[in-house]
Order: C-alpha cells, then structure tokens, then sequence
C-alpha cells in the first residue's frame, strides 16, 4: 500500500482511546518484511507496540499514536468518521491529520529508506500507543519503563503530532510545557442566606486567593516558552437553591508551565498563597508532564535539512500547543522533534488532510533517516 491507500486502512478501523482497533497489527504486518521485530507491550487497557529494525547505535525513533478522540454529532460529518474519504484532494475520517496520516508516512518512508539503504548505519524503531489521547498512563510512560530496565537507548525521536499552522512544514516542535492539575476542595459552613452569620461561605474565602492566583506572575518565559498559564476549568458550589450559602466549593485548575519552574516549585508557591488567606481546604495535585527543550542540533538540523530538500523551506522552531507523548522521551537523554502534518482540524468534525502532504511527509522522513542514518 501507499501512504494513502495506508492511512485510509488506518482510518477504517475505529480506535478511540484507548482501543487500537487492529491498527497496530496491520503496521507490524507492513513492516516485517522489511525487518522489524514486533513487540506487543500492553498494559491494562493499552495497546502498546515496539517495532525495532536492527541492533546498533544510533537508534531513532518515529513515536506515534493510533487512538482517536470520539467524533462528537454524527450528523455534522459530510462522510461518515470512520470511513475514509477523499473528494477535493483531501482525505476525511476522524485520526487522517492527528495522527494516522503520519503512522502511514512512518511506515512508507521505512519502506522507501530501507529499499535505497538496506544497511542503514543505525536502528530504526516505531513505537505506537493507543493512549495518548487519554490520561496516557499505560502507553508510553510504560513503555519507556521497559526499555530502560534492558538499557535500550533512544537518540533521537521523531513524533508524528501534526505541527504544520498554514503548510507542511512549516512548524516544527523542539519542546513542549509541562502540564500539572490541582483539584482543590474549599470548606465553609452551610447555612441561610438571611443569616450569614451563622454560616461561612466558601466562596467568600475562596475569592481573594483566586484572584491572587490569577494575578500571579508565575514567570517571564524566555526565547522558546511563553510565561507560565494559571487557569481555572471547573469551579462548583451550592445546592441549587437561592436561599442557602453553600458548605463547600470545588475547584479545578491547570498549569502550562516551562522548564523555568518545577512542578514542585509550583505546588509550593501555590499552597502558600492558600495558606496566607487562611483557607480551610483540601488539594490534590496530578503531573501529566514535565516540560523538555530538545537542545542538541543533531535532529532537528536533520529535520530541516529534509524539510529543505523535499519542500524548499526550513520550519520555525516552536513549544506551542498542549502535551504530547514525547515528554516521556526527552527525560531518556533524547533529542525529540516533533512534526506532521496540519493542525488545522484535528479534533474537530470532518477531520482532514491533504493528500499530497501525506505523500510529502512520506518524503521528509525518508528524507531524515537518509540525514541521519545513510
């Protein structure tokens, strides 16, 4: 098959998080001829597969995911999610942009690669996960327990997340934010309204620190990372009646944060803001990533340098955007890059990508392991 025809037999087999829908089975059936040695590491309900072609030093790895997000209202799609599509040179079908497209493009630049380099001066791996659009906590972060416990090392790793803003190409990503959650519950008094005295409302107490904690300057940011984001996504109380001060309040909210600060840095700074407004309260914390900046040159000059020599444009260097899997790389010691295709409509109804980019990605990753590994 071609990168096409792949990513619309990738797309046909419904896989929203965390099921796999046979996907992983159909790369590690195209792959074998070439070489790669399959390795299903599931964990719980995750699907995980280790694809390695070869032994030697250096190893890179292309890092991807085949889970999906549901499609949301059926009606809203113009052809059904799961059954891929293509009319005005673009295909359709829920996981085309983010990230199957970019599986396909995996497997067909190995294909290409090794058909030209049957003896590349390194290893070659995939690495898949049916859960990284969810809590990915038995995908990757598993995964990579494994190959540290038999000293496999990863050099360099490039992930499919689609990165593209306007074109191909034109973006790739060299680190991302850590992200860390706080669930904070707020205790008061219930009570009536007519006798607020006898009662002690939360949301009073809350108020003052809440609006300390969003005039917060947490940090400066530098060249490569935006100052670090407080938000609130979830704030509850009452009992639905207008007549009584509520007794508790929950509250959830969300860091994006930069290598500047530490996650524990963080939940200190932000406990002792609680603890000046006196609040009567409870807080649990939950780190989905720390953040990472790829610093050494070496893949993503490589990157560039494909993306050069296939598109005749370098990419801007960015950190935007939310979490990806390779924040379980980069700890590792390795360099991560990340780059796919458009962003445009990953997420949404009618998700798309351009045929021709598809077969372009091909091209750029074949392209980086001939940089890399010829």
């Amino acid at each position: 098959m071609d990168v096409l025809e792949l990513a619309q037999a990738l797309i046909a087999r419904p896989s929203i998080t965390p099921e796999d829908g046979g996907c992983m089975e159909l790369v590690a059936e195209a792959l074998a001829p070439l070489g790669f040695r399959a390795e299903f590491l599931d964990f719980a309900d995750t699907r995980n597969l280790w694809l390695r072609r070869g032994e030697a030093e250096p190893l890179l790895v292309f890092l991807g995911h085949t889970d999906v997000v549901p499609p949301g209202p059926l009606a809203a799609w113009t052809s059904p999610p799961f059954v891929p599509h293509v009319r005005d040179g673009r295909l359709y079908g829920r996981g085309a942009a983010d990230m199957k497209g970019a599986i396909a493009a995996f497997v067909v630049a190995c294909q290409k690669f090794l058909a030209a380099h049957p003896q590349p001066q390194g290893s070659i791996a995939l690495l898949l996960t049916s859960d990284e659009e969810g809590r990915a906590e038995n995908g990757v972060a598993k995964v990579v327990e494994v190959l540290q416990a038999r000293d496999e090392r990863i050099h360099w790793c490039l992930v499919g997340e689609p990165s593209g803003e306007a074109e191909l190409g034109d973006t790739i990503k060299i680190g991302r934010r850590g992200s860390l959650t706080g669930w904070i519950r707020v205790f008061g008094k219930q009570g009536h309204v007519a006798y607020p005295h006898k009662a002690s409302n939360p949301i009073h107490a809350f108020a003052r620190s809440l609006l300390h904690l969003t005039e917060e300057v947490w940090d400066e940011g530098d060249e490569y990372f935006p100052p670090t984001s407080f938000q609130i996504v979830n704030l509850q109380a009452g009992v639905g009646a207008d007549n009584v001060i509520p007794g508790q309040l929950d509250a959830q909210f969300n860091f994006r944060f930069s290598p500047a600060l530490t996650a524990e840095a963080l939940q200190q700074r932000v406990e002792a803001i609680l603890a000046h407004y006196r609040l009567d309260y409870e807080l649990d914390w939950r780190l989905a990533g720390r953040p990472f900046l790829t610093t050494g040159t070496r893949l993503i000059e490589a990157v560039q340098a494909a993306l050069e020599r296939v598109l005749g444009r370098r990419a801007a260097l960015s950190t935007a955007g939310g979490t990806s899997d390779g924040r379980f790389i980069a700890p590792l010691g390795a360099e991560v890059v990340e780059l796919g295709l458009l962003n445009a409509s990953i997420h949404q109804v009618n998700e798309w990508a351009a045929v021709e980019d598809l077969a372009k990605l091909a091209q750029v990753y074949a392209q980086v392991l001939v940089n890399l590994l010829a």
